[in-house]
C-alpha cells in the first residue's frame, strides 16, 4: 500500500504567485540599488543592471499594464451585461446604483477629512520654510499645464465627468482602458437586452458568460507575468529616484501611510464590523492582489482578478460588475487622502496659513475634482496641480502656487503605491458592503471564503 506523500514545501512556493512577486520585488530593489549607486561604466554586470533598471519601466511594466487594460474592458463589459440581465427588473438596478453612489460619496468624504486631520495633526511640512522662487519647476511643467487645464468650477467639473463618460465610438474605450465609458456602454446594452424575450435573454447570458470565461483564462495566463512586471517597476523606481529621494520627505510618507492604515482599519473597519465582516480576514483574503498592486503602483492590475474572486466568494455578479468598475472613477479613497494631505503639507512647507473656511472649501473642491482621478500612476499628481489652481485667497490669487508640487515629485512614485493599495482596499470593501446592504451576497459563503482564502484563489 502506497503512502500518501505531501508535496515538498519548496514545490508549494514555486507554484505560488505571491512567492514569485515577492522575489521580483526583492530582486528589483537589489538591481535598482546597483544601478543607482554605481556609474554605468564601472563594470559590465553593473552596466547591464543599470540600463535594465532604467529601461525596465518600458520593457516589463508597460506591456503588463497595457495587456491588463485590454482584458479589463471586455471583462467588465461582459460582467455588467450578464449581471444586469439576471436582475429581476430595472428598478433593482436603479436601487443598487443609488446605494452605490451614496456609499461612495459618504466614504470618500471621510477619506478627505482623514487626510486633512492627519496633515494638521502630524504637520509633515512644518519647519521646512521653502521658497517657491528657489524651486526648479522644469520637471513639473507638464503636470502644471495639465492641472491648470483641468481646473474647473464645480458645475464645469460635473459636466466634464458626465461628458467624458460618453464614448465617441464603441472601440476606443476598450483599447484605451476607459473604464467609465465601458461601464456606460454595458449599462446601455444591458438595459436594452432586459426588454428582450426571456428565451433570447437566456441564450444571450450563456453566450456572454462563455466569452467572459475565455477572457478570464487569458487573464490567468497574463497574471503570471506580474513577477517580472514587479521586478521592472521596483528596479526602475530605485535606480531612477534612489533612496535619497525619500530622505527629506520621510515625514510626509509616514503621515500618508498612517492616514491610509487608519482609514482602512478604523473607518472601513467599523463599516465592515457593522456589516458583520472582519476587516483583518478580508485583508488576508485579498493580500495577493494587494501585493501585486503595491509593486506595480496601479490598482488596475488587480481589478479583473478581484472581480472574479468576489463572484466566487458569493457576491452577485451584478453587484461586482457595477460597483467595482464604478469605484475606480468615483471611490478613490486613498487618492482623496493623498490630495487633501498634500495640500496641507505644501501649505506648511511654504508657510502659507489656511483658515478653517479655506479648509472646508478645499474639501468641497476635492469632493468633485477627485472624481477626475483614476487608479494609475501620475493622475493624482495632475489632479493635485488642478486643485491648487482652483484654491484661491480672498484677493483672487492662488493660495498655494501650482508650481509647489515640484517639492513632492521625487516621492510621488512611492505615494502612488500607497494610493493604489488604498484604492483597491476601499473598492473591495465598497463592493462587499453595498452588496450586504442590497442583499446581493451569499453571506454564509462569503464568511467561509474569508476563513478559507486558499480555496478561492483566482490563479
Amino acid at each position: 500500500m502506497k503512502k500518501h506523500r505531501h508535496s515538498p514545501i519548496h514545490h508549494k512556493f514555486l507554484k505560488s504567485l505571491v512567492f514569485w512577486v515577492l522575489l521580483g520585488l526583492v530582486l528589483g530593489i537589489i538591481c535598482g540599488s546597483i544601478g543607482n549607486l554605481y556609474e554605468p561604466d564601472s563594470g559590465m554586470i553593473v552596466r547591464f543592471f543599470y540600463h535594465f533598471s532604467i529601461e525596465s519601466k518600458t520593457y516589463t511594466l508597460d506591456p503588463f499594464i497595457k495587456g491588463l487594460k485590454l482584458l479589463m474592458g471586455p471583462i467588465i463589459f461582459l460582467t455588467i451585461i450578464t449581471g444586469i440581465i439576471r436582475l429581476e427588473d430595472l428598478k433593482t438596478l436603479g436601487a443598487l446604483g443609488l446605494k452605490t453612489l451614496i456609499y461612495f460619496e459618504v466614504v470618500s468624504t471621510f477619506a478627505l477629512v482623514i487626510g486633512v486631520l492627519f496633515g494638521k495633526w502630524l504637520k509633515p511640512g512644518a519647519g521646512m520654510h521653502l521658497d517657491i522662487a528657489s524651486l526648479d519647476i522644469s520637471s513639473v511643467q507638464d503636470y502644471i499645464a495639465q492641472g491648470s487645464a483641468q481646473a474647473r468650477s464645480v458645475g464645469q467639473e460635473l459636466y466634464h465627468i458626465l461628458l467624458s463618460a460618453i464614448p465617441h465610438d464603441p472601440i476606443s474605450p476598450f483599447v484605451e482602458g476607459k473604464t467609465l465609458q465601458v461601464l456606460v456602454m454595458a449599462l446601455f446594452i444591458a438595459v436594452v437586452l432586459s426588454f428582450a424575450p426571456k428565451e433570447f435573454k437566456q441564450k444571450g447570458v450563456k453566450y456572454f458568460e462563455s466569452m467572459q470565461e475565455t477572457f478570464f483564462r487569458v487573464l490567468t495566463i497574463l497574471i503570471w507575468y506580474s513577477p517580472l512586471a514587479t521586478f521592472g517597476a521596483m528596479a526602475y523606481l530605485i535606480a531612477h529616484f534612489g533612496f535619497s529621494s525619500i530622505g527629506g520627505m520621510i515625514m510626509l510618507l509616514l503621515t500618508m501611510a498612517l492616514a491610509i492604515l487608519t482609514f482602512i482599519f478604523v473607518v472601513l473597519g467599523v463599516i465592515c464590523y457593522i456589516g458583520g465582516i472582519n476587516i483583518f480576514k478580508l485583508m488576508r483574503f485579498i493580500y495577493a492582489e494587494v501585493l501585486v498592486v503595491f509593486a506595480t503602483s496601479s490598482s488596475e492590475t488587480a481589478l479583473a482578478p478581484l472581480m472574479r474572486k468576489l463572484e466566487r466568494a458569493g457576491v452577485q455578479k451584478a453587484s461586482v460588475g457595477l460597483i467595482m468598475p464604478t469605484g475606480y472613477s468615483f471611490n478613490l479613497d486613498a487618492t482623496n487622502i493623498y490630495l487633501s494631505l498634500a495640500v496641507i503639507f505644501l501649505s506648511q512647507a511654504f508657510d502659507i496659513q489656511i483658515s478653517f473656511v479655506q479648509t472646508m472649501t478645499l474639501i468641497l473642491i476635492l469632493m468633485i475634482s477627485s472624481k477626475g482621478a483614476v487608479g494609475v500612476t501620475g493622475s493624482g499628481f495632475i489632479v493635485l496641480a488642478g486643485t491648487l489652481a482652483t484654491l484661491t485667497s480672498p484677493d483672487g490669487t492662488q493660495l498655494i502656487p501650482a508650481a509647489s508640487v515640484a517639492v513632492i515629485l521625487g516621492i510621488d512614485k512611492f505615494l502612488s503605491e500607497m494610493r493604489a493599495v488604498g484604492n483597491l482596499c476601499g473598492n473591495v470593501i465598497a463592493c462587499v458592503m453595498v452588496s450586504i446592504w442590497d442583499k446581493r451576497i451569499d453571506k454564509e459563503k462569503f464568511l467561509y471564503a474569508l476563513d478559507h482564502p486558499k480555496e478561492f484563489k483566482v490563479v
